[in-house]
């Protein structure tokens, strides 16, 4: 495997260059227009990046996600939508209880505050949420029309410090997607089902155009069995059931005034599920060890917001909101079983009481763009402010030994404000300048079921400047510095205590700082294989240095007592590594390949960070037959072996090389492959209704994510059929 993905990337290299000299001839983009191009994934808009602007033209590695992307993977949830996406994971596992994020090796549910080091936005709305053994993000694909990744610490300059990894940007669906011209209403009715193991989707969505109003109420029902591996093995839990929903109001206020009114909500009673929805180190990477426990969860986003252009005054481009966010857990009737003994009851330790676990934060934001051109510059100026406060709660519905608080999850609260500005500085359409800078203040108050009343509060600085110069309109470089800081989460702060041992707070934990630099190149062409085409290609190479890393104190990390903080910093920390994208699209084939290769260390000790994924190379290959309304084709991922060596003898992990010895990341290089087809009638008398088809792990492998704790699905046959009304 090793040498597979070495001969792919001299294959990357070289092709690259073989791109490099086959486009300079080619046609302007002007030209591309007048021959109606393609576009590909690197020409989609960015959104989430400033001002907007295409992939291809942001000095920054982003990725966009579009509704065709989001049906055609017919997902289960939303780790099946962005694992195909350049230095992105999904990290715990594939149960819907299970998930989060990991972008360039950050991100890793065992260990300390990962969540908090990707911010993760649905229409804005700021998500969190941290729990023992739980994943981070609840909700359906369904919900969504697009998704915008952007990798990399400068992204915080807009969406606030501490963004280590990055921003996902959750964007859902609105009326007028489904509305066509002429018309004033919508019905989309859409079901779908999975073989592996009988998962059932059922799906309405009902949209309506009042005058200058538009209404969409949207309603999906999702549910599956436990699902089978490629050699059989039944993975427990990862059964489930969920309702979700959407309603959402768009009123036209004045001439260009726009204010959107939503609500969503994701809701799953899980009874007798493995208490452990993702594994951890104690447990060598299975789950099954903590016994089980009824939940009900509950996650819920409220968002309220008005943007107006101001086309007549150059100085005004105003966005506004406020949200809410509720992510709620009900825990009840835990078995209390676990491998070092047990079962145990709820006096004994409060891991095991029947709790009431959540997240409430409410956030405001104010944005406004101001512009400036002359004969060859533009300039755009955005500035704005961001204020949250979140709550942390966690209420004991039995008491644990006559305590009132859970102590391994501590209740508190956590105030941010911000203060942000960003320029982009185009000069003569070839040359882009963009520096930017943001002030954030936080402050931590432990709840009083802690014992504790110290604050902790802190400042932190995120600086930045991106530059990007185009040669030509085939060939441009860009380049990157950013720097961030992150706070300590009230987790790291004030958790006190674990299960058979306990533990100080760590009110020292110093913030994470992180220095990012990037440099890259971006190609286009025009008209390269046939007329009318189009092919892209970015490289981007980044070194990221951390300072003072949170991560679980070693100290403490066995059973018994001490008087240690159960958190500390790590000196120096670095991940470095590439991201190569490369799109291609005609009126009758299109393709895509990613690649990403990240190493991740601890500079003092040499030691490979474990939340750091191997190398990975995915490829996409289509066609499309417009005469027939087909659209079909391959898709496969090619991912190495781990870098640290990390093997398992009878589920003890054993790291050659490495003192890393309680990994949980044991996992093998694999090659996966799946197969779409999707059926789109424009006219006749099939128009409206859609068709897809597709085979997931075609060759049935046994495989598992490095980020995973148990092996992914087996072979599962995909298949969905929506029809739309419209009056």
């Amino acid at each position: 495997m090793t040498g597979l993905l070495a001969r792919n990337r001299l294959i990357a290299l070289g092709g690259a260059g073989a791109l490099s000299f086959l486009l300079l001839p080619t046609a302007s983009a002007q030209q591309a227009a007048d021959n109606t191009v393609g576009v590909t994934a690197l020409q989609r808009l960015i959104v989430g990046a400033g001002v907007e602007k295409v992939a291809i033209d942001t000095p920054q590695s982003v990725t966009v996600i579009e509704q065709e992307d989001i049906d055609e993977a017919q997902a289960t949830n939303l780790g099946d939508v962005l694992k195909r996406i350049p230095g992105v994971n999904t990290s715990g596992s594939d149960r819907a209880f299970g998930q989060t994020f990991n972008i360039r090796g950050i991100g890793a549910p065992e260990s300390a505050g990962e969540e908090g080091r990707i911010i993760v936005t649905v229409d804005g709305a700021t998500k969190f949420y941290e729990q023992y053994r739980m994943g981070g993000f609840f909700s359906d694909p369904e919900l969504y029309k697009r998704v915008e990744v952007l990798r990399g610490p400068a992204s915080s300059t807009l969406y606030g410090s501490g963004a280590l990894g990055g921003v996902i940007r959750f964007e859902t669906k609105d009326a007028s997607d489904f509305i066509a011209d002429g018309q004033t209403g919508a019905l989309r009715l859409k079901s779908g089902y999975n073989s592996n193991k009988d998962g059932w989707l059922g799906s309405a969505i009902l949209a309506q155009r009042f005058g200058n109003a538009d209404f969409l109420i949207a309603g999906n029902y999702r549910k599956a069995d436990a699902y089978e591996t490629g050699d059989g093995t039944i993975i427990s839990s990862s059964d489930f059931k969920a309702w979700s929903g959407l309603a959402k109001g768009t009123f036209k206020i004045g001439e260009e005034g726009t204010l959107r009114v939503s609500y969503q909500q994701w809701d799953s009673d899980a009874p007798d599920q493995d208490y452990a929805q993702v594994g951890g180190p104690v447990m060598g990477g299975t789950v099954s060890g903590f016994g089980t426990v009824d939940r009900h969860v509950i996650d819920r986003t409220g968002v309220v917001s008005y943007e107006n252009p101001f086309s007549d005054n150059d100085l005004l481009d105003l966005k506004l909101s406020a949200s809410y966010s509720d992510t709620s857990v009900e825990q009840r009737n835990a078995s209390g079983t676990i491998v070092m003994g047990g079962p145990f009851t709820c006096a004994e330790t409060n891991l095991f009481c029947d709790t009431d676990y959540g997240y409430q934060t409410w956030q405001f934001n104010a944005e406004n763009t101001s512009e400036w051109q002359g004969e060859s510059w533009k300039n755009y100026l955005t500035y704005g402010w961001q204020t949250s406060y979140q709550r942390r709660t966690a209420e004991a519905v039995q008491l644990s030994g006559g305590t009132d608080g859970i102590t391994f999850h501590p209740e508190g609260t956590d105030f941010k404000t911000g203060l942000f500005v960003q320029d982009e500085f185009v000069w003569n359409e070839r040359l882009t300048l963009i520096p930017g800078m943001r002030i954030d203040w936080h402050r931590l108050s432990p709840g009083d079921s802690t014992g504790i009343s110290e604050d902790s509060e802190a400042f932190a600085f995120s600086p930045k400047i991106a530059a990007q110069y185009k040669f030509n309109d085939t060939f441009s470089v860009f380049g990157s510095f950013a720097h961030t800081e992150r706070f300590p989460t009230i987790d790291e702060v004030y958790s006190t205590s674990a299960f058979m041992n306990v533990y100080l707070p760590s009110l020292d934990l110093k913030k994470e700082r992180a220095n990012n630099f990037e440099a890259g190149f971006a190609i286009s062409g025009y008209d390269v294989v046939q007329a009318g085409d189009g092919v892209q290609l970015k490289a981007t190479g980044f070194y990221n240095r951390i300072t003072d890393l949170i991560d679980n104190n070693p100290a403490v990390s066995g059973f018994g007592f001490t008087n240690a903080p159960g958190y500390m910093n790590i000196a120096n920390a670095e991940i470095y590594g590439a991201e190569v994208e490369l799109a291609y699209d005609s009126d009758y084939v299109f393709a895509q390949a990613g690649y990403a290769y990240t190493v991740g260390k601890d500079k003092d000790t040499g030691d490979h960070l474990t939340s750091v994924a191997p190398h990975e190379l995915s490829l996409t290959l289509g066609g499309k037959l417009p005469q027939h309304d087909l659209r079909f084709g391959w898709r496969a991922r090619f991912a190495a072996a781990p870098q640290d060596s990390c093997r398992r003898s009878e589920s003890i992990v054993v790291c050659a090389g490495d003192s890393s010895q309680g990994s949980t990341r044991f996992a093998e290089a694999f090659n996966v492959h799946d197969l779409f087809l999707t059926w789109k009638p424009g006219e006749g008398q099939f128009a409206g209704w859609v068709a897809q088809f597709g085979v997931d792990n075609v060759f049935n492998q046994q495989y598992k994510e490095f980020l995973h704790n148990e092996p992914a699905k087996g072979r599962t046959f995909k298949v969905s059929l929506s029809k739309q009304f419209g009056w």
